[in-house]
């Protein structure tokens, strides 16, 4: 045992050695690249007549595209959601733009971001252009529904004939791992409010608990029925047929034609004269490049600060240790965005951009308190959700002045989960010893070398009612409902944006449009003025961004203190290549209010 632990410390440095070398090439040769040489910009140019756009997904949805260079390197050539609404819109209102080819079937999203980008290019359709869709295939031996649902707001469908129309609708699946650990004499020692909070059923239960499944399952038949109703309208078919049809897929290429699901089978190339042989094609990115360019910025613009975060809300620092493509909600940081907001009298009012499944309760609070000061100062803050704002990422938004999710969103989730791991019968069964000293009654609280003693345990349990009261009376002073209507919401509960409009947890349902909406009545905007976002805080120069986000620093410090954090930083990152490891010392020291976690194949 020992020496396999020794081989795998001693490959845990050979991988950190090559990590650190690798990263400090890259930062020299971006150094040296931002210092010394100087790169043409990319350009442009839109044809005066007949362009084509053509919007490619393979690469996926993202919310935001980050500033640090090697984490833009992760995300490619991804579709970055609210860059495409805006050029979508602008293209819709440009005379030079004829149509657009929507390449779809491969690429990662989530059901809301669908719902956003659908909005968006049935907004184009609608301007008079009009849009063809194609994939080789909607999930060949997968999951097609959500990119079906984005294509079938087009014009025409088209799918390569050897391809295969998955659109078998949405599920969820999960392991639990509660015999596993009693075998390895491993106790969970958590706790919930109430019977729907689930986040850590995976380790409690052998099985999906029966309030949790009922949850569960009314929300995937919500987000179903809302994506089978607008399928049905695109395509001008009856809803029931259209939920027939899913509950009979998957369909080879043909009976997808015979059903009505698709236009035409043919294969990529053969797109190439649908829009007529003097079409011109550009993609979105170098539309966009195009329109960086002819852009001007019109300073008679209300400026609305917009604030974005994505991902578990932390409360300093990044909890996974990356350098490149860990994403976190930081509070301090948002929360900072936010004072900045407000304190800037040049700005009206706040787009706060969320898409988050929970986190550190104390993390969540301290951004929902920034919040709740901008509306007491007169800057009202509008929230738009994207794929999930639940449990803390619901929390932030409970005070806003509005709260705008799609109707798939996934929101509500107020509940609150704690605890720790015991391992004193992992270390019996191995034969392990081990010693405890403090100096404080309960300063071994946290300690997942003994389970709670009865006082501990009390004191544990009456730590969560605390958060979970103050959880639902806070929602209730931000959404103006009773005790008694929250309660009934909470419980651990999620929601579809659906769901959660008719109950008042939200205000709208919607995206970046319907925000802005509501953004103009809340800040008295004129509805002929023009509105500017502007991101808070404002991007870094990438070079600052890669050496921050690496060596933790500001990147005016020294080379070598920044080299010493940094090794110190990736050392810790490599560390959790010993998954064992890493599950078995990372004792949970917070109350959490995430989310059950969303998996859909």
């Amino acid at each position: 045992m020992k020496f396999i632990l020794f081989l795998a410390k001693c490959l845990v440095g050979l991988l950190a050695a090559i990590g650190l070398l690798v990263v400090a090439s890259l930062a020299v040769l971006v150094y040296f690249a931002d210092s010394h040489w100087e790169l043409e910009p990319k350009t442009a140019t839109i044809p005066e007549s007949n362009a084509v756009l053509t919007l490619d997904l393979s690469a996926g949805l993202v919310e935001t595209e980050p500033d640090n260079p090697l984490a833009q390197i992760s995300y490619g050539e991804a579709v970055v959601l609210p860059r495409a609404r805006e050029l979508l819109q602008a293209a819709g209102n440009d005379e030079r733009i004829s149509g657009l080819i929507l390449r779809a079937g491969i690429g990662e999203f989530g059901m809301a971001q669908a719902q956003e980008l659908r909005a968006a290019l049935d907004e184009f359709r609608q301007s008079g252009k009009p849009i063809l869709a194609y994939a080789e295939t909607f999930g060949e031996a997968g999951h097609g529904t959500l990119h079906y649902y984005l294509a079938s707001v087009a014009d025409e469908v088209w799918m390569q004939p050897s391809g295969l129309l998955d659109v078998t609708g949405f599920s969820m699946e999960s392991l639990y791992f509660r015999e596993v650990l009693d075998d390895w004499g491993i106790q969970p020692q958590v706790s919930q409010r109430e019977e729907y909070k689930g986040a850590l059923a995976f380790l409690t239960d052998s099985d999906l608990p029966a309030p949790q499944r009922q949850n569960l399952s009314r929300l995937l038949t919500s987000a179903l029925s809302e994506m089978a109703g607008e399928i049905a309208a695109s395509r001008d078919m009856d809803p029931a047929k259209i939920r027939g049809l899913i509950d009979g897929a998957p369909y080879a290429a043909g009976e997808a034609l015979q059903a009505g699901l698709l236009d035409k089978l043919a294969y990529w190339d053969e797109t190439g004269t649908h829009f007529g042989t003097d079409a011109s094609y550009l993609s979105l990115k170098e539309y966009a490049d195009a329109q960086d360019g002819e852009d001007e910025v019109d300073e008679s613009a209300v400026r609305v600060a917009l604030i974005q975060g994505s991902g578990p809300i932390v409360l300093a620092g990044n909890d996974f240790g990356g350098f490149a493509d860990d994403t976190a909600i930081q509070a301090n940081p948002m929360a900072q965005a936010i004072s900045d907001a407000i304190d800037d009298p040049d700005i009206s009012a706040i787009l706060l951009r969320l898409d988050s499944p929970g986190g550190s309760y104390v993390a969540s609070d301290t951004i929902r308190r920034e919040v709740e000061r901008a509306g007491a100062e007169g800057v009202p803050v509008v929230v738009s959700m994207g794929n999930v704002a639940a449990s803390g990422g619901y929390f932030i938004a409970a005070s806003a002045a509005k709260i705008v999710a799609q109707p798939t969103t996934i929101t509500g989730s107020i509940g609150v989960v704690g605890g720790k791991f015991v391992l004193d019968g992992l270390w019996r069964e191995l034969e392990i010893g081990h010693a405890s000293i403090k100096a404080g009654r309960n300063a071994d609280f946290w300690s997942p070398n003994q389970a709670f003693s009865p006082e501990a345990a009390a004191s544990f349990e009456n730590l969560l009612d605390r958060t979970y009261n103050d959880f639902m009376a806070k929602v209730a002073e931000g959404r103006g409902l009773s005790p008694e209507q929250v309660h009934e919401l909470a419980k651990g509960q999620v929601w579809s944006g659906a769901d959660a409009k008719a109950s008042g947890l939200v205000d709208a349902l919607g995206g970046f449009d319907t925000a802005l909406d509501l953004i103009r009545i809340e800040a008295a905007i004129d509805a002929d003025a023009k509105i500017r976002l502007e991101a808070y805080p404002a991007p870094r120069d990438p070079f600052t961004a890669m050496i921050e986000d690496f060596f933790g620093a500001s990147a005016e410090l020294g080379a070598f203190a920044k080299a010493v954090k940094g090794i110190a930083r990736l050392a810790q990152a490599m560390a959790a290549l010993d998954p064992a490891r890493h599950v078995l010392s990372d004792g949970q020291k917070s109350l959490q209010t995430r989310a059950p976690e969303m998996r859909l194949p």
